[in-house]
């Protein structure tokens, strides 16, 4: 995003090293937990399939997926979805994760207000993040300030996503942290390691958020030299 000659990428930098810093923290965390077994012994699709029948969602399937941390659960088909270290893990760091997925199941079937308002918003969001750019750097070879204002716009829509996805992440952690601890799940010494992993997780959504704050900012800085 227009990267040459422009001071006001600096603005980025900050933002830039702490979504970099967030990505090692969250692998590393995982990784490092994901070689420390859990007491109880249960793997990951076992915590699920038990934490879901415990909060009468016993009709909402666990299912493994590909991938490494592609961990989610989808309100569209009701399914909890998880990856294959996860769904046949043991480890403290799988269960943590399997609790926070459930957490969001849990907010979906008890229609948590910030989860239902990030759900109707992700089609708004999606076409603001892929028209937004174009437009306001169309508006600048045109010289035609309307279109820049349409790209701004465009991409507020994709910042208030981000914006709202914080609650809803931070509020599927804490759910997972009791839930677990509540159910006998983890220990009380592995609990801290899982929330370490999960702590670790939610540093990616910030970090995703200062990232689109600023691109915001920038954008209105850009457009301001132009009046």
């Amino acid at each position: 995003m227009f990267y040459y000659n422009d001071p006001t990428f600096l603005l980025l930098i900050p933002a830039m090293l702490l979504a970099l810093y967030a990505q090692f923290k969250v692998k590393s965390t995982f990784d490092k937990y994901s070689k420390v077994a859990a007491s109880r012994g249960l793997t990951g699709a076992e915590v699920g399939r038990k934490l879901l029948d415990a909060a009468g969602l016993r009709s909402v399937p666990v299912q493994s997926v590909a991938g490494e941390l592609t961990d989610h659960y989808d309100p569209r088909d009701k399914t909890l979805h998880l990856s294959q270290p996860v769904h046949d893990s043991n480890s403290v760091a799988a269960i943590g994760v399997v609790a926070h997925e459930v957490g969001h199941a849990i907010q979906d079937v008890q229609s948590y207000a910030p989860l239902a308002l990030r759900n109707n918003f992700v089609p708004v969001a999606n076409l603001g993040s892929q028209l937004a750019i174009p437009l306001f750097f169309l508006g600048i070879i045109l010289s035609y300030p309307l279109l820049m204002d349409i790209g701004i716009i465009a991409f507020s829509l994709a910042v208030a996503f981000q914006v709202i996805t914080l609650p809803v992440e931070f509020n599927a952690s804490s759910r997972a942290i009791k839930i677990l601890s509540d159910g006998g799940y983890l220990t009380s010494s592995e609990i801290p390691l899982a929330k370490s992993v999960l702590n670790a997780a939610a540093l990616t959504y910030v970090a995703a958020t200062a990232v689109a704050v600023l691109n915001l900012i920038r954008l209105l800085m850009l457009r301001g030299r132009r009046d």
